[in-house]
């Protein structure tokens, strides 16, 4: 089974940017309801779409209270906790992150050490790649990122 995940979200002067669980150095981040980490969003839709379950905003709302500023990765470890109580497991993960400003170069490592980590896979299972949107659109004017998060389950 294959999945697909994708998110965007708004970027601002001021505001964090996490992603991949891993705090990223730039002016500009992420405008959001939970902590903004717009990979893990991606990868969590990915892996609910893939054994057939709700996306992230049935079980993680923007309009509440109790999910405001919360960590992403418990997004994650519930699609990852439905997975395993359906009897799937994680084959694969690939991400593309399309983002003009900061460049991830020094960062795509870690956020892959990260995720193989949390989705208990080998790195040689966890892809992590980063384009830009070329100044076209509202990503190339750094106004918004967008994450590509494909995944295979068994």
């Amino acid at each position: 089974m294959v999945g697909m995940g994708f998110d965007v979200h708004r970027l601002a002067v001021g505001e964090s940017m996490i992603l991949g669980g891993i705090n990223i150095d730039s002016p500009i981040g992420t405008v959001a309801h939970s902590d903004g980490d717009v990979l893990f969003h991606a990868l969590a839709d990915a892996i609910f779409g893939a054994i057939g379950d709700d996306d992230i905003g049935q079980y993680f709302p923007d309009t509440i209270d109790a999910t405001k500023n919360m960590n992403s990765e418990l997004i994650v470890r519930k699609a990852l906790e439905n997975m395993t109580a359906k009897g799937n497991k994680l084959i694969n993960v690939d991400i593309t992150i399309v983002l003009e400003e900061p460049k991830l170069k020094g960062n795509k490592a870690l956020m892959k050490e990260n995720i193989a980590r949390i989705c208990e896979l080998p790195l040689d299972r966890v892809s992590v790649k980063a384009t830009t949107n070329e100044r076209m659109g509202f990503i190339g004017r750094s106004e918004g990122i967008v994450v590509y998060a494909i995944c295979q389950v068994d």
